[in-house]
């Protein structure tokens, strides 16, 4: 089957053997492939919406898979039960609704022992929900594919990996003593910043044009706190430049 770039790389994450959910699977091309590769040996695919759930469905019978990929509509986790995937897969939601899902079905996470979100947008929110539940950033990838740029966070629980979140968020210095405090390390990713490529530089360049359009908006309010919004937010563009010099642009 033929993945697209985003989902190639979240099945890359998929550890061989897995009991494995996708929520919000669409077409349940995830499952599907996962299944054929041998990254999962069961697969649930959960879809809230009717048209994407009756398109897995169809996939599902079509591959021949009905005995090993159970496609069930419902919210979020709603659609597992406790103990019954050890990876879940989030893919193409905001970050915030990703951590909501999350949250709603934190019981359902006992016994997962990896989960592979792919936000489109809310990185760091994302970042900051794992990190107070005790789920540890292991690693992360950025890509672009058709003129979008998508991040992938893989994440297992603090007690099965050797990592911490104090050393995955320590803050760090870099080129000429630019200090990337947590809060940074939330918002650009702590292992983004280790290993950026072409596409990092490429996001961060777009997030100053579109910190820069919020400046003149701002520049033509009589609001009080729009010259102290604006401060900041010059203040977080320099900063952004000062970083992205101190990075390397080579694909490591």
């Amino acid at each position: 089957m033929k993945l697209s770039r985003r989902l190639t790389k979240i099945l890359e994450k998929i550890p061989r053997g897995s009991k494995l959910a996708d929520i919000g699977s669409d077409h349940a091309l995830l499952p599907v492939a996962a299944v054929e590769c041998g990254a999962a040996v069961q697969a649930v695919a959960g879809e809230v919406n009717p048209g994407p759930y009756d398109a897995a469905v169809k996939q599902v019978i079509e591959s021949g898979m009905t005995d090993v990929i159970s496609v069930r509509k419902g919210d979020g986790l709603n659609v597992l039960s406790a103990g019954e995937a050890d990876v879940i897969t989030i893919a193409g939601m905001g970050g915030s609704l990703i951590a909501a899902i999350l949250d709603r079905g934190i019981e359902k996470l006992a016994g997962v022992r990896r989960l592979v979100l792919q936000p489109n947008v809310g990185e760091d929110i994302l970042r900051r929900w794992l990190h107070s539940h005790g789920w540890v950033l292991i690693e992360e990838w950025i890509l672009e594919e058709d003129g979008k740029i998508y991040e992938v966070l893989v994440a297992e629980p603090s007690d099965a990996t050797d990592l911490t979140n104090e050393q995955v968020y320590k803050e760090r210095t870099i080129g000429d003593g630019v200090r990337l405090s947590a809060d940074w390390l939330f918002r650009m990713g702590p292992w983004l910043t280790q290993s950026p490529n072409p596409v990092f530089h490429d996001k961060w360049k777009s997030e100053m044009e579109k910190m820069g359009h919020i400046l003149q908006s701002l520049s033509r309010s009589d609001l009080p706190t729009a010259a102290d919004k604006a401060s900041e937010i010059r203040s977080d563009i320099e900063f952004i430049q000062e970083v992205l010099a101190c990075l390397p642009k080579d694909k490591p």
